[in-house]
């Protein structure tokens, strides 16, 4: 059959609703630029101008073509060896968003797919097309399933009015003022054209989405929400890390065995959790200064960049600063926690670290009865919010930048004990902190549990646990471990078991 007839028939297929999203998936806001084979083609108009002709002429012909524009592109597309193009990308983001939407053109070269996967270096189980999507994009989906047409119609009206944000953007014009978003998929593509509109203006991304949420809370309920929803729901799903579908994340275990009793045990339980969760793991025994270069090295690999998290788990003999290596040397533990946060492809996605090492040989020591019942209380204040609100300032968007981001953002470090103290371990089962943080983290998935609230949690019940010296004086003492926090948004563990699903990759 002929390709035209082959694209027209695929396109009368789909409905408006998944065009819209086909559409906006396809055109990710944080697509890498510039790449080889980049242009200086204006992107916003590309991307903005078929989404506001669609709303205001209630045709999907611009999008239509677009969308043939980029099946022709695909079409004739060579796949060059060992060079990474912006088409990779964009071919790798278009099949992604077709899977999910149950929409896949049955003319589309999937080998061509397997071979830009080879470029990438992705390992079989990292062909599974969900690690393709973008987990902010698939929140805001789920924002615009919940709001009513006339909820985005309201969030429309409220960015007009506000002057200084779209003075000279065209496409605003194309719009107009008044819409009718209720015609099939109109809702979605003028919600669309909202979000990829902000995201251009650097008012929004993955992590800030503040602009976004005053434009939803200002709305009315119960003409806004879907039936089942709340606007108190929907801005509720904007404040958590962008981590859906599979998989959860990048984990990476490093441990030092020699020395260490149940060091094994200890990467048994971290592989374990780390794919209970959905996570892709990497495992490094006995790591050195040269590993840890490596591993920084494989991890600024384009692939790594479709991953919505990363984790770290580092277990070794440690003091007040610095942990052992297997080779004996040291690393200042400052230095690990705070380079790797520095990694382009996982900047604005929450990183975590498991610091699982001695701090010093202190120990808080029991020794009879003279610490019961002492206790702490302090006196709370009542201060009404209005009164609250009344005296604080006024912060404008025009002091406002998402740009910038400090290197320790949206980063969590938890470290097995406090400063200068004993992190207990197990002659057959290795360390207890993360024995008990394995634990925790498997009994919580399905609950909706957020990390922090797991690691509180895992903080008593750790606290709670006798635990005696490994000499001949045999002192009891109990341990206390803590975590440092950088998060901008909350990280919740998935509320399903991953399990890695073949059937949705590419042929190899």
């Amino acid at each position: 059959m002929d390709e035209v007839i082959q694209v027209t028939q695929w396109l009368s297929s789909i409905t408006p609703r998944k065009k819209a999203k086909l559409f906006f998936f396809t055109t990710h806001a944080d697509a890498p630029s510039p790449m080889v084979g980049s242009n200086d083609v204006d992107t916003h108009e590309e991307t903005q101008l078929p989404l506001a002709t669609t709303v205001a002429l209630h045709n999907f012909k611009n999008i239509d073509e677009f969308l043939k524009k980029k099946v022709n592109t695909f079409s004739c597309y060579n796949v060059i060896e060992n060079e990474i193009t912006k088409t990779d990308y964009e071919y790798l983001r278009f099949y992604s968003a077709c899977k999910y939407l149950d929409v896949v053109p049955p003319f589309l070269d999937l080998e061509k797919i397997s071979a830009i996967q080879n470029k990438f270096e992705m390992a079989d189980e990292e062909r599974d097309y969900r690690l393709l999507l973008d987990s902010a994009d698939l929140v805001l989906e789920k924002v615009c399933d919940s709001l009513k047409p006339a909820g985005v119609s309201q969030m429309w009206t409220a960015l007009r009015k506000d002057r200084n944000l779209i003075r000279g953007v065209k496409t605003i014009d194309i719009i107009g003022f008044f819409v009718d978003p209720n015609p099939t998929g109109i809702k979605e593509c003028l919600f669309f054209f909202i979000v990829r509109f902000l995201q251009k203006a650097d008012k929004i991304n993955r992590v800030n989405t503040n602009r976004l949420e005053r434009l939803i809370a200002q709305r009315d309920e119960s003409s806004s929400c879907e039936e089942g929803k709340t606007i108190d729901f929907i801005i509720d799903s904007l404040r958590f890390y962008p981590t859906e579908l599979y998989p959860f994340g990048f984990c990476l275990i490093m441990c030092v065995i020699e020395g260490r009793d149940g060091a094994m045990q200890e990467i048994e339980k971290t592989m374990e959790i780390s794919r209970h969760l959905g996570m892709i793991t990497h495992t490094e025994k006995n790591p050195t200064k040269e590993t840890i270069e490596l591993v920084k090295k494989e991890l600024m690999k384009p692939k790594y960049q479709f991953y919505s998290s990363f984790t770290c788990w580092f277990m070794s003999h440690g003091d007040s600063n610095s942990m052992v290596l297997a080779d004996g040397e040291t690393i200042e533990r400052e230095w690990f926690h705070t380079s790797f946060p520095d990694i382009s492809t996982f900047q604005l996605k929450p990183k975590v670290f498991f610091m699982v090492s001695c701090r010093g040989a202190n120990k808080f020591s029991l020794k009879g009865d003279e610490f019961e019942g002492q206790s702490a209380t302090c006196d709370y204040y009542d201060i009404g919010s209005a009164l609250i609100r009344n005296r604080m300032l006024d912060i404008t968007d025009s002091v406002r930048d998402i740009s910038y981001v400090q290197p320790m953002m949206d980063t969590l470090v938890a470290y097995s004990t406090i400063l200068d103290h004993l992190s207990g371990r197990a002659n057959t089962h290795g360390s207890i902190y993360v024995d008990r943080a394995c634990v925790l983290m498997s009994e919580n998935i399905s609950r909706g549990r957020s990390l922090t609230e797991i690691l509180e949690h895992l903080s008593q019940d750790l606290h709670e646990i006798l635990q005696e010296t490994m000499d001949e004086d045999r002192i009891v003492y109990k341990q206390a471990c803590h975590y440092d926090s950088f998060f901008r948004k909350t990280l919740k563990l998935p509320y399903t078991r991953h399990p890695k699903e073949d059937v949705h990759s590419a042929p190899q």
